[in-house]
């Protein structure tokens, strides 16, 4: 029980956010997080559709604390008479926030012509799979598909492939760069200030546990690499069936 409340502490850490306006009504919830796990502050801090019970986004993550502040749950909260996960969407719309924050300007991106879907990948430089989705982003852009990359070298810092990140992402060109690296030439060896360990946090803290990770621009996440083809047919998917669900709200 104590490396399980360990292991959460760590993952709160992860990301430290500005904290939201707040109500009297979750000042015990943000009380208790105050003093179980010190320096973190939530995004928001909501009513969840159980009584006595708060949802509470921190990043990418999203928990349910007791509204006296006692006890914390982490899962899926399920609508049992409509069969629907209500927690999921609520985790989508968190990882768009935590990636927006993070902000394009921390992102190497590849753009097509015109831009019709977008994608977020989390990626390895020296990741086979990671390769091969890289080898035909002519084929993802020629589909309309925004590539926003985010480094998750999977060895960790101080790896061969960080340096690798670290030095196309210092590169005057980071795409060509990129692209090289992706090839296997070897690049020359630059430091700069980086985003490199914020985006390993953040992938982390979305559950990254291997490499491409995907995360649409609804917000779902695709573990693997997905050729171009199918990917443009889950993104149109995805927006319609959001187009569905804003007409009906």
């Amino acid at each position: 029980m104590k490396r399980t409340f360990r292991s959460l502490l760590s993952l709160f850490a992860l990301l430290i956010v500005p904290m939201s306006a707040v109500t009297a009504d979750t000042k015990a919830v943000e009380e208790a997080i105050k003093q179980a796990l010190p320096g973190v502050k939530p995004d928001s801090v909501k009513p969840s559709p159980i009584a006595g019970i708060s949802e509470v986004i921190v990043g990418p993550k999203l928990f349910y604390v007791s509204d006296d502040g006692k006890y914390l749950l982490q899962g899926s909260l399920i609508d049992l008479k409509n069969r629907e996960d209500l927690t999921e969407p609520k985790l989508a719309k968190a990882r768009l926030g935590a990636l927006n924050k993070l902000g394009e300007k921390n992102m190497i991106v590849f753009k097509p012509k015109v831009a019709k879907y977008v994608a977020y990948v989390f990626t390895d430089i020296d990741c086979g799979y990671c390769r091969k989705l890289h080898s035909e982003m002519d084929n993802y852009l020629k589909e309309g598909i925004e590539i926003r990359y985010l480094f998750f070298p999977r060895a960790g810092e101080g790896s061969d492939s960080w340096d690798k990140a670290v030095s196309v992402w210092c590169a005057k060109d980071r795409n060509d760069a990129l692209t090289k690296a992706k090839k296997g030439e070897k690049l020359a060896e630059v430091g700069c200030e980086n985003p490199v360990k914020e985006q390993m946090a953040l992938g982390t803290a979305m559950g990254a546990q291997g490499t491409p990770m995907i995360v649409t621009g609804g917000g779902n996440v695709l573990p693997g690499y997905v050729p171009a083809d199918q990917l443009v047919r889950m993104l149109k998917h995805e927006q319609e069936e959001s187009g569905k669900q804003a007409k009906t709200q």
